[in-house]
């Protein structure tokens, strides 16, 4: 495959993920990873992806600032940094297979489950035993993110009860990537991971990320909630096939 064949696949593969994950406000690493790391190797993908899905989250974020749940952003930063720091060891020191086995298959069964009973949120959603084990899926999520930087599905599971209104959602699961990803980007720099060739290809697929943004910030707003939770599942399964395809190969 040329260079230009090859890079036009990623900047198609940035563009369609970006355009979902403005819709929803997550998925879009993760949708995206198994592709682009087939293009261009897991050193390069990673690092790019992270930094398109920084900056899609800080465009969200101004965008829709006031509709940001701050208890909810809260709540979510504190379990899910408890996580981060092992992720992060583990990037570098545990096999990356079981853990993205687990996570995929975990995310399937989440995802199909949604899609069968799409219900709404309430404000008993994290009540009971079961909101405490939705709870402790956080700081494993946190493990997940630092470890692959897509470890969005189980902050998903958590978010999809926690918050009631898709732009709540949306927002709020962007201020988390936004603040989870700069502590990434911070430690990628210090250990110096961010070279130049990974900056240069993560300006290049710029223009892909602001397009997906500018034609899926306009379709979040006018899609139905019920449609929207659907999506949501609808995502998470096929972000789980993607990543348990990675697995395979």
């Amino acid at each position: 495959m040329s260079e230009i064949a090859r890079y036009g696949l990623v900047f198609l593969v940035v563009f369609l993920a970006n355009f979902q994950s403005s819709i929803t406000g997550f998925g879009g690493t993760v949708l995206a990873l198994p592709f682009v790391t087939l293009l261009i190797g897991l050193r390069m993908a990673v690092p790019v992806l992270v930094i398109e899905a920084w900056v899609l989250a800080l465009l969200i974020v101004i965008e829709a600032r006031r509709h940001i749940s701050w208890p909810a952003f809260g709540r979510l930063l504190g379990f899910v940094a408890i996580g981060l720091p092992f992720g992060i060891w583990m990037s570098s020191a545990v096999p990356d297979k079981p853990l993205k086995l687990l996570l995929g298959l975990f995310t399937l069964v989440v995802g199909l489950y949604g899609l069968v009973r799409p219900a709404l949120p309430t404000e008993g959603g994290l009540a009971g035993w079961r909101g405490i084990a939705i709870t402790a899926l956080l700081p494993l999520g946190g493990v997940i993110h630092g470890a692959f930087g897509s470890g969005g599905p189980l902050m998903v599971v958590y978010c999809a009860r926690a918050l009631s209104d898709k732009s709540l959602f949306r927002v709020t699961m962007s201020l988390l990537w936004l603040a989870l990803n700069t502590v990434l980007i911070s430690q990628w720099a210090v250990a110096g991971t961010l070279t130049v060739d990974v900056l240069e290809v993560a300006g290049m697929c710029a223009p892909f990320m602001l397009a997906g943004l500018a034609l899926g910030g306009p379709v979040h707003y006018r899609v139905d909630e019920r449609l929207f939770r659907r999506v949501v599942h609808a995502m998470l399964a096929v972000a789980a096939v993607a990543l348990l395809g990675s697995v395979a190969r």
